[in-house]
């Protein structure tokens, strides 16, 4: 229904809770700082470096040689686009009599612009091959270890990083390698900026007839404006 901005808050505030609850906490789960964005992509390859780049984050961590070993929740290659996974409610936080099912079905759905699933999976297979391979030979070029997967496990889940954490990154809209392709994707934004304040205007002069550009989200949720159909 064209809100995915309500659905990552319904979802995110979930886990939140349910895994501060097997915790025993009690403070805020996610970091504050950020906000929610979706970040546009210019071309395939941009998804599948995104995919392989959240594949490889165990590695990058230091924390096992290669994200198969990650004792958490990892999605395989060879599972995109054609697996469903099956999530029993959790003990904690969910009532046994409340209104959530006892399980639910995730269907790992394939993006547009790929000919099959088995092309998705090879190419996400090799960037993240190659990520891997990257991380190992710079750790090792740096004289740097893995944690492993057991002492993954036994770390304690209240401890705190070191201070000195960098803070205020650029938080971007658009993400691609492609100089061209993220160009026309940020056209596309300022075109959509500059029709959305025009009908804003519109409607703040008393206009009722106004059409928004398609995307618009808050006002179209919270208070039924008309928005242009997507292109």
């Amino acid at each position: 229904d064209a809100r995915l901005p309500a659905f990552m808050q319904y979802l995110d505030s979930l886990v939140a809770r349910a895994t501060n609850a097997s915790l025993g906490r009690w403070e805020g789960f996610w970091s504050s700082e950020a906000s929610y964005s979706a970040v546009a992509h210019g071309a395939t390859s941009d998804i599948v470096d995104k995919v392989a780049y959240l594949l490889a984050n165990p590695v990058a961590a230091g924390l096992v040689r290669t994200g198969r070993e990650w004792p958490g929740l990892w999605t395989a290659p060879e599972q995109l686009g054609t697996a469903t996974i099956t999530a029993p409610r959790p003990k904690n936080f969910f009532s046994p009599t409340g209104d959530m099912p006892e399980s639910v079905e995730l269907a790992l759905s394939m993006p547009l612009g790929f000919a099959s699933a088995k092309e998705f999976q090879d190419a996400v297979t090799a960037a993240l091959h190659d990520l891997e391979e990257e991380t190992r030979r710079d750790f090792a070029a740096a004289g740097r270890g893995f944690l492993g997967r057991l002492r993954v496990l036994a770390q304690n889940p209240f401890t705190r990083p070191a201070p000195g954490e960098p803070r205020r990154h650029l938080s971007p809209r658009v993400a691609g390698r492609d100089k061209w392709k993220r160009i026309e994707a940020l056209s596309r934004l300022l075109g959509f900026l500059r029709a959305y304040r025009a009908a804003w205007a519109a409607m703040r002069a008393g206009l009722r007839d106004v059409i928004f550009p398609a995307g618009t989200y808050l006002l179209r949720i919270q208070h039924g404006v008309r928005c242009a159909a997507p292109g």
